[in-house]
């Protein structure tokens, strides 16, 4: 096996690690580290929930030996700043390892490239871009929250083959099988966040949480966008708001929303936080409410429904990816359909995905694409 493919193989690893923390350690990227010498494996580790230990810590806290002439493999440049935690760069140098393969920089302006300068400047011999593609895309929620100031939006809709998430009527239970909505669970355990609009809370009564056995602890923060307040106060969220958070993004006062503080209080009595953004004619800016969303540390954010919400963020060209179930079924013209209207007029203006992935899920397809500028 050559070097490229022996640094290949552990980067992949630590990769791997690093998917574990996805959806926990906000506002902090997801980041694997593996530490070797001789292709045996002494140190692993990840990101943990919250955001810290950072991976490099954990893995030469776990090392099964000292690490003097090892090769550390991170997903992500060590940071070089003293935060929460002391810089992992540090840490690196300070375990005697003596190569560091790092698979793509840190955006954040308190590393962006000194992480790696540091090391260098301690003799540690520095490989950069292994697997940076994948790590790329791994982080794409971190990067967007540091260079966009809001977090990476994936859109997730489940509808039969003609795009129908319900009947005339509204029946809409169910139009995929249990396997896709264990996968749509799967989904919200690895977001920081799931966003549906206030009409799917008065239709649906959702309670957006991660019920896949063993994973309930990772259901993610839950966000209603509802600018007039017409969440009832009884609904399953506001029931459950002081076991995992909810929060409801409505319209700052004077700008069109209820302007109802008492009710405003009520709700945070329950345990609800309210977020106050701009709006008009009580529509919240998406726009805005997304920067507001990002400010907190949201780095990912799964939105589930409904028809309005979904065309709002397509119009508005917030969506950056697609995961689309799709049911071998046809309901027809009469049916509900997943995205409203938004007002295109000009098939040139309309928002371009990128297939990236088809995967059998059950009897359902799951289809997963990427926005193209």
């Amino acid at each position: 096996m050559t070097g490229f493919e022996a640094d290949s193989r552990h980067m992949r690893a630590a990769l791997d690690l690093a998917r574990r923390g996805l959806g926990s350690v906000w506002p902090n990227p997801a980041v694997g580290c593996v530490i070797v010498r001789d292709d045996r494996v002494l140190g692993r580790g990840w990101t943990q929930p919250g955001g810290r230990p950072h991976a490099e810590a954990q893995a030469i806290a776990r090392a099964s030996c000292p690490l003097t002439g090892a090769t550390a493999y991170v997903s992500l440049e060590p940071c070089s700043h003293f935060g929460k935690t002391p810089p992992c760069a540090d840490a690196l140098i300070a375990s005697g390892v003596a190569r560091v393969v790092v698979a793509a920089s840190d955006p954040d302006p308190r590393v962006s490239g000194r992480g790696l300068a540091r090391l260098k400047e301690a003799g540690i011999e520095v490989v950069f871009g292994v697997r940076e593609a994948e790590a790329l895309a791994l982080n794409a929620g971190f990067f967007m929250r540091v260079t966009a100031g809001r977090p990476l939006v994936t859109l997730k809709l489940a509808s039969t083959l003609d795009g129908r998430i319900a009947t005339a009527s509204g029946e809409s239970r169910w139009i995929t099988g249990p396997a896709a909505r264990a996968r749509g669970h799967a989904l919200r355990a690895d977001h920081d966040a799931v966003m549906v609009g206030s009409n799917t809370v008065l239709v649906d009564d959702p309670l957006l949480t991660c019920r896949i056995p063993g994973l309930e602890h990772r259901s993610p923060v839950r966000i209603v966008i509802d600018g007039r307040l017409r969440t009832p106060l009884t609904s399953a969220l506001v029931v459950d708001a002081r076991n995992f958070p909810v929060w409801i993004v409505t319209a700052a006062h004077g700008d069109g929303g209820r302007g109802d503080a008492a009710r405003a209080e009520v709700f945070r009595s329950c345990g609800v936080e309210i977020i106050e953004v701009p709006a008009e004619g009580g529509v919240v800016d998406l726009a805005a409410a997304l920067v507001e969303l990002g400010r907190r540390g949201l780095t990912r954010l799964l939105v589930e429904g409904g028809a309005a919400l979904a065309a709002a963020l397509l119009g508005a060209r917030l969506v950056d990816r697609l995961a689309w179930f799709r049911a071998g079924r046809i309901i027809g013209g009469d049916g509900i359909p997943a995205i409203a209207g938004f007002g295109l007029e000009n098939l040139g203006e309309a928002p371009a995905f990128q297939r990236m992935s088809v995967e059998e899920v059950g009897e359902d397809l799951l289809e997963t694409f990427e926005r193209r500028d």
